[in-house]
Order: structure tokens, then sequence, then C-alpha cells
């Protein structure tokens, strides 16, 4: 068993929650030390969790395993790993992969800086595999930081989308029935063929469910299962729940669980969470500029639009000012997506300072960050030419600050004009703003598009 690598300076938070429930963090925290009898700063119900990321995702049809496809050039196993790391409840998360990607995962380990990660050798079935990381907190090895847990949540690699609420409800029920699974209703109808391939008889759909990951178990009655369990058991089977009913004789209770546990397994479904992902981070925009009473203007006049066009979005405004502590706080709170106002001014003074913050804030070590470099010229003012000129610095800045996956575009607007040309190239800027910030596309970066 080998610990996952040390990171260097973390993230500023581990990330926005997927399923959109950051508010139940403290409220799912205080319920998991009610249920196990404790009070806040005593000792809380000890819970660890077993990845099985041994895979190689035959069904998905592509050469490398699912778990380590990319989303926004980010492994699907990250981001199951950073829904689980959210839980500050769960002391230690035990990952099985196989000797071959080890070092890859290890790799991803210390690039997205993730915490409290053990590696384990992967078996050549998922049963086996998940005895392997049951097998690493049960014993006492030499410079392990692992210890038994009472609680332990097995759960699958590619269901990045898991929601603290329905790990505490597992967690809550394992603790009291002895094992617990997350359920869902059957989408199709369950038929069972006949040797000849006919049909043999049918399930009444509404009398069974499906089963689905977290589950969670008393560690000693799991880990009893799977010592006790046949080699065929080990090669064949796919649900841990039977192994605790049939060597265990411990019924579960099932979970009623959300829609959001489903299982990344095909190809198609690498693109639709890439969209969910997409959807979440795209919630908030900040509207950054500098603190001058002539450039405030303009610049709240586009936030308004934006408040306006985008109204599902959270649209707030900063002023990029030398201490810039609420645009820190506001980096702190995760916002992924800026819009940079440069008033007058054919340089990117003020986006160079915006892009110094984000580097230094390390906002994009897990999700690409956005930044919309707005430039509102005056055209009789500067020449043309050398307005552009100056303008199309922003590919060399854009290359730069790719590396450290932030997405940066221009935008250029001609400013003064009418009341009402100003208005229409606001909003055909506020369009072109929303489409950058919900696409998030590689294509337009370092391009100055024009309202």
């Amino acid at each position: 068993m080998e610990p996952g690598p040390p990171g260097s300076s973390g993230p500023v938070e581990p990330g926005p929650c997927l399923s959109g429930q950051r508010g139940a963090d403290h409220a799912a925290s205080a319920s998991l030390q009610s249920a196990a009898g404790t009070e806040p700063g005593r000792h809380s119900l000890a819970v660890a969790a077993v990845l099985p990321a041994g895979g190689c995702g035959e069904r998905m049809g592509v050469p490398t395993p699912k778990q380590f496809c990319p989303i926004l050039e980010r492994p699907l196993i990250s981001y199951t790993l950073q829904a689980l790391e959210r839980v500050c409840w769960i002391k230690d998360i035990v990952v099985a992969v196989t000797g071959e990607n080890m070092e890859v995962m290890k790799s991803i380990i210390q690039k997205y800086q993730h915490k409290r990660i053990s590696l384990v050798e992967a078996g050549v079935t998922r049963h086996r595999s998940i005895f392997s990381g049951l097998k690493a907190l049960a014993e006492d090895q030499l410079n392990s930081k692992l210890s038994k847990p009472e609680v332990v949540i097995i759960h699958d690699a590619v269901r990045p989308f898991v929601e603290e609420d329905v790990l505490l409800k597992v967690v809550t029920a394992a603790k009291e029935h002895g094992a617990a699974g997350a359920i869902r209703p059957l989408v199709s109808t369950v038929i069972s063929p006949s040797a000849d391939g006919c049909l043999d008889h049918s399930l009444e759909r509404a009398r069974h469910r499906a089963s689905e990951m977290p589950q969670a178990f008393l560690f000693d009655v799991i880990y009893e299962a799977y010592q006790q369990c046949t080699d065929y058991d080990l090669e064949f089977g796919t649900e841990c729940l039977q192994l605790a009913l049939k060597y265990c004789r411990t019924k579960a209770k099932l979970v009623e669980g959300s829609p959001d546990l489903w299982k990344v397994t095909y190809k198609r479904d690498l693109y639709a969470a890439e969209s969910i992902i997409k959807e979440i981070i795209s919630q908030e925009t900040c509207v950054v500029m500098d603190s001058k009473e002539d450039n405030k203007h303009v610049g709240h006049l586009l936030e308004e639009v934006l408040k306006s066009e985008l109204n599902h979005v959270k649209v707030t405004s900063e002023a990029l000012c030398h201490a810039g502590r609420h645009l820190q706080q506001i980096i702190l709170d995760q916002c992924y997506n800026f819009v940079c106002v440069n008033v007058m001014t054919s340089d990117f003074q003020e986006t160079q300072k915006l892009l110094s913050m984000l580097e230094e804030s390390n906002l994009s070590i897990l999700y690409p960050v956005v930044v919309v470099s707005v430039h509102f010229l005056d055209f009789k003012l500067v020449p043309p030419s050398q307005k552009m000129e100056n303008l199309m610095q922003i590919k060399e800045f854009s290359k730069k600050v790719k590396e450290r996956n932030i997405l940066l575009y221009g935008l250029l607007i001609s400013y003064p004009q009418d009341e009402q040309k100003l208005q229409e190239s606001l909003r055909q800027g506020a369009i072109i703003i929303a489409s950058l910030v919900k696409e998030r596309n590689s294509g337009l970066i370092g391009q100055l598009l024009i309202a």
C-alpha cells in the first residue's frame, strides 16, 4: 500500500460541489456527529472510503481506462476524489489501481493536489480490488497512516457527482443496520432470456430497484464477508450488499439516491459529464474594473446588461484596487469566470493585474478559469492600426496563462457612441461573454472578438 504523493501549496479550496449542494457541508457533518452519538470537538465516527479503479473501460470503447479519460483536460477520477475530499468526516480514501497505472494515479494526486489518498494495487476483478482496499484499512502496516474505520464507504471511481447528503444517509444507515446502499428506480424493464435466446420471464419493474453507489458498511461486517466469500464470488460477483447478506446475514438498508448518482460508462457519458461540469462552474461571473469614476460608469453599464442577459447567473462586480481584498475573497469563494473592463486604454494593464492574482491563487488547478478582457475604445482618439496592434498582444498573454489553465479571450467594443448604439453593443458583448463562459471554447483562446 502506497500513500499518495504530497502536493505543493493547495488550491484555495477543493472546488465547487459538482452536485450544487455546497451549503449542506456543515449540516451534514453535524448530523453525522449526532448519529455517532458524539458532540462537535469530541471523537466522531471513524469513516473511510474505498474506490476500486482498476477497470479497463471495455464498454467505453477507447484505449484509455474510463477513470482516466479527460473531462476539461482533467481525469474523471480526479472529480470523484474531489467529491469525497470535500466531505471532512471521511478520514481516509483508498484507491485501488492496477500496477501499470500506479504512476499515472500518483501524478494525478500530485497535479491536482488531492489529500487523504492512499493507493493499493487492484485485483483482476472489481471484488478483488475492493478486497485489496479493505485489507489496507484492516492491517497495521509499517509507516502506514491508515487505521481501521468503524464504517467504510465503497464508491465507484466513475461516479463524480455524488453528494455529501447521500453519503451521510448511507453511512448513518450502515451504522444502524450494518450495511446500506443507494438505489434508484429502474428505467427499463429487466427480462431473463432462455438458453435459446427467447424470453423466459420478466420482472415487475415497480417492485425492483437499481443498485447504485455509494454503499456503506460496518467495517467488520464487510471485511468478514470478503474473507469468507468464494473464488467464484470474487471472480464473477458485482454486488457488495449481497456478500454482506450471504456471509454475515446482514440485511442492507436501502436508501433512495438522487439522479446525480449515474455512472460514466459509455463515451457519450463523458460529453454529458462535461456539460454538467461546465454548467455548474458557469453559475457566477465577476466583472472587474478599475476604481476611477469615469471608468466605472461604462463598466457598470456592462454589468447591468450582463445581469439582464444572464438572469440565471450570479453577476457581481469588484474594483481592481491595489489591495484587492474583496476580489481575493471572490476568488476564494470559487468564482471561475471574470470579465475585466479596460476603458479608454489599448493595453492589458488591468487584465494583467487580474491574471497575476489568479495565477497566485491556484484557483485554476481544478477547473479552467475564463477571463474575458473587454476593451472600450474611442476610434476617433486612437488610430485603428495602433489600437489593433496593441490589442493583438492578447495572443501572447493567452499562450502563457493557458499553461496555468486560464482561458483568456479578448472583446472589443467601440466607445463613446450614442446611448442606443452603446446599449446594443453592450448587449452583443454580453451574448459573446455568456457563450465564452458556458462553452469554454479553446479554439477562441487569444482571439479578439468584436461586439
